[in-house]
């Protein structure tokens, strides 16, 4: 077997092993590590965005054309992604892996997959957007209030890419840090008012009813959940870019970010079938200290149900014996992250 060196990309002026000095093993390692790791948790996720999205086809046939493109763009933007920094690793980490400072030429595909992070962001949030409004009844000001600050984080990307794209080396990309920074502020604005707006309107809607306000405490902590996590990524690429930023570990979390949006999405519609469950379980009886009282029951259940010619994605409980107890006048429409709350008037013929 030759002893010697597998040859490095002739893309880079390469210098012997042995001169590397500890700075570049040092930055090598850190940022490698943070590349390598932020790829492996990216395909990992990506393997369950893929496997969310064959869940949401099966279940969900009947859903508006709409939400299917959605859908199917969110999941192709994402794949796409993938790619863009699977194709950045095999770069550095294979093709240059003798060869340190490789790291101080950016590859086009790291730069672009800026720009495809950010097409998936302001597709995901504009869903979450639309529903905002359909839940608050159209309601401008709450509305506009979180579009702006989507419109901003989409615009930090941009202009980051419009920056980034004619710079050959890592010391120029540094230059651009601020536009950096403000994509993950802007990210961390955007998702906690959304997350915000959406957990508000769902309390607004309580009703006194127990089993309709405990289905709506549960779609609240998936609101939580689900938005935080996008807010905690972008907070942990923030601070990490800010603390150290002559290394690249925040490509570690910046890297899982687009994954996650996908994912909060395809979580959202794809609760819809255990509400669903949920909600008929609830319907049959109350249970009471004492026992079940059957005198509480929900007549008519259609839980989180995206009718094909309808806009909306609800659940509609029809209590019309449990109202008249309580003396309400209404009916609820719930919905999780990402859905529509609305309420209409009780039939009074029933």
């Amino acid at each position: 077997m030759s002893s010697e060196h597998p040859a490095v990309d002739s893309t880079y002026d390469s210098q012997p092993l042995e001169s590397h000095s500890e700075a570049d093993e040092q930055l090598g390692s850190t940022s490698l590590g943070g590349l390598y790791i932020g790829i492996v948790v990216g395909s990992a996720l990506w393997g369950v965005t893929a496997l969310q999205t064959w869940s949401y086809y099966r279940e969900y046939p009947e859903d508006a054309w709409q939400l299917k493109l959605l859908i199917a763009v969110a999941f192709t933007l994402d794949t796409v992604h993938q790619i863009f920094i699977s194709h950045t690793g095999y770069l550095y980490l294979v093709s240059n892996y003798f060869n340190p400072r490789a790291l101080e030429h950016v590859q086009w595909s790291i730069k672009v997959e800026v720009l495809v992070a950010g097409l998936v962001a302001v597709l995901v949030q504009g869903f979450f957007v639309s529903r905002i409004y359909k839940l608050s009844n159209k309601r401008m000001v709450l509305t506009l209030g979180v579009t702006v600050l989507v419109v901003c984080q989409f615009t930090a990307y941009i202009l980051y890419c419009a920056k980034a794209f004619g710079m050959k080396t890592f010391a120029q990309i540094s230059t651009v840090k601020d536009f950096s920074m403000s994509i993950n502020a802007t990210t961390v604005a955007a998702d906690l008012a959304i997350t915000g707006a959406l957990c508000c309107l769902l309390h607004k809607s309580r009703t006194g009813i127990k089993c309709s306000d405990t289905m709506i405490n549960r779609m609240i902590i998936f609101t939580v959940t689900s938005g935080l996590l996008t807010s905690l990524d972008s907070i942990c690429s923030l601070v990490t870019i800010a603390a150290l930023p002559n290394t690249y570990i925040y490509i570690t979390f910046f890297f899982a970010l687009s994954r996650l949006y996908v994912n909060s999405l395809l979580a959202t519609l794809n609760a819809r079938a255990r509400y669903r469950r949920d909600a008929a379980i609830t319907s049959s009886f109350s249970i009471g200290p004492f026992g079940a009282r059957p005198g509480v029951e929900l007549e008519n259940i259609s839980a989180l149900d995206m009718h094909p010619h309808s806009k909306n994605i609800a659940i509609r409980i029809d209590t019309t014996k449990e109202f008249r107890r309580e003396g309400s006048a209404d009916s609820d429409t719930e919905s999780v992250r990402g859905s529509t709350i609305t309420k209409e008037e009780a039939n009074p013929s029933h």
